[in-house]
């Protein structure tokens, strides 16, 4: 009986402290999404600045190591652009920063999951060539994307996951430009 009794207030203990997480829009509730489904956000004041200034700056964890050395590597052509920078300490900074922040150096479930399709031998160059990433985006009209002059590109993570810079892309926090919320 007593310990029916513990058993039972465990439990409801448990309950009553889930629920706040379960309905609430916190940053515990948005950390704890993030270490579930999320990425890592980039806190490294380099990447954020010299990448992010061009285009949002992506979770590090979404590639592998060879792909982000590969990147950083042909910075003169930066797909169609030239990215290089001038001083090659920040160059530095920043490739060891994507190299140790990489997808093979992660341990969020997300990380793993989508990089048990990865073919590291090819180290692909783009996060929309990542096997995981077809498959997420592959029943999205492409009237919605590339023909959409808000989206444009598949790349654009952020104008469609309204918390992508959170390292959220859960489809709850997808809205579409012009077609409102995505939901499979």
């Amino acid at each position: 009986m007593k310990k029916t009794f513990i058993l039972s207030l465990f439990i409801s203990l448990g309950f009553i402290f889930t629920i706040p997480l379960v309905w609430s829009d916190s940053d515990e509730l948005n950390e704890y999404k993030r270490k579930s489904v999320g990425f890592e956000t980039p806190k490294h004041t380099d990447y954020i600045a010299e990448c992010g200034s061009c285009h949002m700056a992506y979770p590090s964890s979404l590639l592998p190591s060879s792909s982000w050395a590969r990147i950083m590597g042909q910075l003169d052509n930066h797909f169609g652009d030239n990215a290089e920078l001038a001083d090659q300490t920040v160059h530095n900074s920043i490739l060891h920063f994507l190299l140790n922040n990489s997808a093979d150096q992660s341990r969020l479930r997300m990380v793993r999951k989508m990089q048990r399709s990865v073919d590291i031998k090819t180290s692909p160059l783009r996060i929309t060539e990542l096997p995981y990433f077809k498959h997420e985006h592959n029943e999205i009209p492409t009237v919605m994307i590339t023909a959409n002059p808000a989206v444009n590109s598949l790349s654009n993570c952020n104008t469609c996951h309204r918390k992508a810079e959170q390292g959220l892309f859960d489809e709850r926090s997808i809205n579409i430009p012009g077609y409102a919320r995505w939901d499979d």
